[in-house]
């Protein structure tokens, strides 16, 4: 009768059908066949990346404005690839001519006439500019870069050495390291998840089932988002792809340890397993729906931003959740319940075993008072076959950690919040002004070519500026060029109609903060000649126009996302008190982790500095993650205050779930950690804000603020709801009775069962 009252709504019916004798084995056959036609697409998700910056323009941006006015100049919208090739003692003329050798060796690639050699002042050293055409096949572009690469360094005499830089070598050179790590950070993120699931489970079975299924998550979301990228729905790059392959373990295995964790303190309060899932799903399903449902809802503010990389992580992100959400609420509890209880050898969990969950005995007269009034209650209607242990008496660490926040909860919040107070003080310290040519953590062909051209030629040489003006006026918009500080040099390259292109030389290293004062003098100066209509682009005023969107996206996006989350929680927790005290504790637990991975970044990593867009990112997985676990505790001690009132309800909600959601916790900070493998810092940046920020918020934020504040404001926190009221006795719970007061006679106690 329980069970089909469980089942009246349509989301009960489906968990019963997915749990099914028969229907589970349609589950299970069905993920299978699904993660198989997925797979061949995920493979390729690589292919379908888009990695120069360029690709992430806002379209109102001058840089893009000047994009789409030069493809109407023959080749002009190419991707410049520059030869450099130098000897120390001086060039030869066997080496200039082998230079002219080398430019008609790579005609065939260039999408116009060659350009060069051009030889520095000093002799040393010269380069050669080959437009590549724009394709669409990331990997044909690369590949076609390395095979320039190959020729140059075959008809290089004996003696010079050669690199193949610009735009196009940095593009090439960033997609070949996401290529070449993407099946790694698929086999270190899959082995480390299978790691802390033995840890965790002691069990020699129990943890493949979790582990096929979020693989099966990871296989189905990154197929859905390679065909998507494929067919121009959404922008992928290899940060939002490598980011993808991380939520999808982390997140999912973080929903299988809370289901899991459930169920088996339901096995030991009913003798059938499927009855046991049904309640587990029951009581952890609406905490699991809502933390996704909630990093959904952050990951989707993304695109409110106007740079296509935050637009296009925003629908990747939420896909990856999104199935790891739905893999887990039906793939895995059909294999849970076919396995049944062995699956938990040798620990199996035994029908009115001891369950673990908090000591009452610690907590003096009044807790002990509730407790006899929970067990002189009546039986709730599906909990007819529950023992006297579902409020046993057990000690253990997270009794022992709420008995000592209970003891001083107003000393702890406050010397807490200091703590982390401290850690934002590191913010001094961000930098977030990292170039291009600084992204990679290992030695590439494109950076020592930049430093080599630095040596001989001014810097600008390697990524040049381009300005778009009206013909009519190409003599006056030319004298302006030549007169703004920081240009080395300028060219006209060209007329189309009744416009005029010229390439502008910075005496500066390319996306450094002088070639980008110089890019902003440059515009402000060519605008103001009337009649010009003038556009500054190129490599470093793209870089320019990204950072300035970047600003503008945490500036929009940040105060969005709070205001969602802050709604979500409050129709979850049907109070106001408890999120407003949630969002300011994960936001705290945001600005000590954005804090003490600067420090971390400059004198432990040693980082020149940090992405524009990190501080959002790391917003974005901090608070919508960081929220998760937040939920997860204060929606169980929610269910318990209503039970045993709220000082209790928070103690025991603390017992029962400190190790699981630490053990998410970690999981979670561990599969981000594992960007930071990953040879590019941008990426290494996010893993490591990501998985430190994770373990501040479940190891202090969660585990000690939260609850001490928690029990600090009381009833208060569940203003204005019922529970905020100290008659309150919702759930049909007994009002605690005094130590002296008689209690009720208990109900008849079910003889423990030897584990």
């Amino acid at each position: 009768m329980a069970g089909a009252q469980h089942c009246r709504t349509g989301g009960w019916r489906v968990v019963s059908w997915v749990i099914g004798r028969r229907s589970a084995w349609v589950v299970i056959v069905l993920w299978l066949a699904i993660g198989g036609a997925a797979s061949p697409m995920a493979f390729r998700l690589a292919d379908a990346q888009k990695n120069d910056a360029s690709a992430f323009l806002p379209a109102e941006a001058e840089s893009t404005r000047l994009l789409a006015a030069q493809r109407h100049f023959p080749g002009a919208d190419a991707v410049p690839a520059v030869v450099v090739l130098t000897r120390p003692a001086g060039l030869t003329p066997a080496d200039r001519s082998a230079a002219t050798a080398i430019g008609g060796a790579l005609a065939p690639f260039a999408a116009g006439p060659v350009l060069g050699p051009v030889v520095a002042p000093d002799g040393h050293s010269l380069i050669l500019t080959v437009p590549l055409a724009q394709l669409d096949d990331a990997a044909r572009f690369t590949d076609n870069v390395r095979e320039m690469r190959r020729i140059a360094a075959r008809i290089a005499p004996a003696g010079t050495e050669t690199a193949i830089t610009g735009p196009a070598g940095l593009v090439a050179d960033a997609f070949q390291m996401f290529r070449t790590i993407e099946s790694r950070l698929l086999l270190v993120t899959a082995g480390i998840v299978a790691v802390i699931l033995l840890v965790v489970y002691r069990s020699p079975l129990l943890w493949l089932v979790p582990l096929v299924s979020v693989g099966i998550a990871d296989q189905t979301a990154a197929g859905i988002v390679s065909l998507l990228a494929r067919h121009g729905v959404l922008t992928v790059n290899g940060q939002s792809s490598g980011i993808l392959r991380v939520l999808v373990f982390g997140a999912g295995t973080d929903y299988a340890l809370l289901l899991i964790a459930r169920y088996r303190e339901e096995l030991t309060r009913h003798r059938d397993p499927r009855r046991a899932m049904r309640e587990a799903m029951r009581h952890a399903g609406p905490a699991v729906l809502a933390s996704a449902g909630t990093v959904v809802i952050g990951m989707l503010c993304l695109l409110f931003g106007v740079l296509a990389s935050d637009r296009g992580l925003g629908p990747v992100g939420a896909i990856g959740i999104s199935t790891a959400l739905v893999t887990m609420t039906t793939l895995l509890p059909a294999a849970m319940v076919l396995c049944g209880r062995r699956l938990f050898w040798p620990l199996i969990p035994r029908f009115g075993e001891h369950p673990p969950v908090t000591d009452t005995a610690r907590r003096g007269p009044a807790a002990r008072a509730a407790h006899d009034n929970a067990l002189a209650a009546p039986t709730a209607p599906g909990h007819e076959d529950l023992t006297e242990f579902d409020l046993a008496e057990e000690p253990g660490r997270w009794v022992r950690i709420g008995a000592a926040i209970d003891r001083r909860p107003r000393t702890v919040w406050v010397g807490t919040s200091l703590v982390l107070g401290g850690l934002i003080v590191g913010l001094l310290t961000m930098n977030t002004s990292l170039r291009q040519d600084e992204g990679f953590r290992h030695r590439v062909e494109s950076v020592r070519g930049i430093e080599l051209i630095s040596a001989d030629f001014p810097p600008g040489v390697s990524a040049p500026t381009y300005v778009i003006a009206a013909g009519r006026v190409a003599p006056q918009v030319a004298a302006v060029i030549r007169a703004t500080p920081g240009v080395a040099g300028v060219a006209e390259a060209g007329r189309a109609g009744d416009r005029v292109q010229f390439v502008v030389v910075l005496g500066d290293r390319p996306d450094s903060p002088a070639s980008f004062d110089a890019v902003r003098e440059l515009r402000s100066r060519v605008h103001r000649v009337p009649g010009a209509g003038a556009l500054v682009g190129g490599n470093t005023a793209v870089n320019l126009d990204v950072r300035h969107a970047a600003v503008r996206d945490r500036q929009v996006i940040i105060p969005l996302v709070l205001a969602v989350v802050l709604v979500v929680l409050m129709f979850l927790l049907r109070a106001i008190v408890a999120p407003l005290m949630l969002m300011a504790t994960v936001v705290l637990s945001y600005l000590a982790a954005l804090g003490a991975s600067a420090v971390a970044y400059r004198w432990i990593f040693g980082f020149p500095g940090a992405d524009p867009s990190l501080p959002l990112l790391a917003f974005i997985f901090l608070v919508a993650l960081g929220v998760d676990y937040n939920i997860f505790l204060m929606t169980r001690v929610r269910e318990e205050a209503a039970r045993i009132g709220p000082r209790p309800g928070v103690l025991h909600a603390l017992a029962v779930t400190g190790g699981v959601i630490t053990s998410a916790g970690v999981v979670l900070a561990a599969t981000f950690s594992a960007l930071i493998i990953f040879p590019l810092v941008q990426l290494a940046e996010i893993g490591f804000v990501v998985a430190f920020g994770v373990l501040l918020d479940t190891l202090v934020v969660r585990s000690i603020l939260v609850p001490a504040l928690t029990l600090d404001i009381g009833r208060r926190i569940w203003w204005p709801s019922r529970l905020a009221r100290p008659d309150d006795t919702a759930g049909g719970t007994p009002p605690a009775i005094s130590p002296s007061a008689p209690a009720s006679p208990p109900r008849p106690r079910t003889p423990r069962h030897p584990v």
